[in-house]
This record gives structure tokens, sequence and C-alpha cells, in this order.
């Protein structure tokens, strides 16, 4: 039998009484399959790093517990189809670990992400109103001509055929001298 615990991340919109369904089942899973069930911590509400089904929070529940591995993957295969189950990791406990408590929750300032608004977009003009200056100048500049910039390099003329250079030879001689007997 191996030690295990699962982090249950369900849905925060889900009623107490689902919530406690979801953990019982899953105790029940546990027991059917000769487990033996440890502990479990409800770590709250908490916020998410990132958004998930355009939720920022989830309801976090740690499960420990003992069990066979092919029990642990029916239990994942439960989890995994259950409504209300946003995410669930099952890990080893490591031995001599004792129990785990929850972090505790981020301070105000850190626990609301940065919000950035865009800017609204620039009203569309009402038919039969006079274009004005500003818009003129932008229809204008749209219709010119693209000019390239003028650069301080100057760029060399290609050479349409160059002179060949002559190639330095090693200054070996070509032939080895005959060695005088």
């Amino acid at each position: 039998m191996n030690e295990y615990e699962i982090l249950l991340m369900l849905d925060p919109e889900l009623a107490e009484e689902r919530q406690t369904e979801i953990v019982t089942r899953t105790k029940e899973l546990v027991e059917k399959g000769s487990g033996s069930w440890l502990s479990h911590d409800v770590w709250g509400r908490r916020r998410l790093a990132y958004e998930i089904d355009h939720k920022t929070d989830g309801a976090y529940h740690l499960l420990q517990f003992d069990v066979e591995p092919t029990t642990l993957d029916e239990i994942a295969r439960v989890l995994k189809i259950t409504d209300g189950v946003m995410r669930h990791m099952a890990t080893r406990r490591v031995k001599g670990g004792g129990t785990r408590t929850a972090p505790p929750p981020l301070p105000p300032s850190e626990a609301a992400p940065q919000r950035y608004e865009r800017e609204a977009p620039a009203p569309a003009p009402v038919p039969g109103e006079t274009e004005s200056v500003t818009e003129e100048a932008e229809a204008a500049a749209i219709a010119a001509p693209v000019e390239e910039p003028e650069t301080d390099v100057a760029e060399p003329e290609a050479e349409e055929y160059a002179e060949p250079t002559e190639s330095v030879e090693s200054e070996a001689p070509e032939t080895a001298p005959e060695e005088e007997a």
C-alpha cells in the first residue's frame, strides 16, 4: 500500500453540500479499495494564478490516504469526470513528512491581480457631419507615398566585372631540390 495525497481544486460556486459530496465519494472509493483514509484538510477559497473557465478563485481540499495504485487510478478517473472538479493532482506523500497545513492566505495587496484597461476606441463619425481638420490630415498622410529615410552611409556601387587579384603563392619552392650524392 502506498501513501498518497490529492489536492482538489473545486469550483468556488459549488454549494458546501456538493463539495462535501465529492470528498465523501473519494473517501468511499478509498475504503472500497481496501485503503485507509487519513485526513481531509479544507484550505478554503484561494485566488488562482490564472483564470480557469473564466473563474479567478478555487476551493481547495487536501486529501491524504493510503491505497493501492490501481485504486488511485480509479479515484483519478472518477475525479476527472466529476462536475465541479476544476483540477486535481495526486502525489506520493513523503515518508515522515507529517501532515501539511494550508499555506497562509496572501495579504490583500498581493491577492488581487493588476488589471489593465484598454483604451476606448474613437467614436465613429456621425453621417452628415463634416470631417475635422485632424481627420483630413490623417487621410492625406495615409494617401501620401512612403519615402525611405536617408542614411549617412553611402552604399557602394556594384562593380560589374572585377579584375582578378593575384593570389599569394606559398614561399616553398614548387619542386624539391635534388639531393647531391
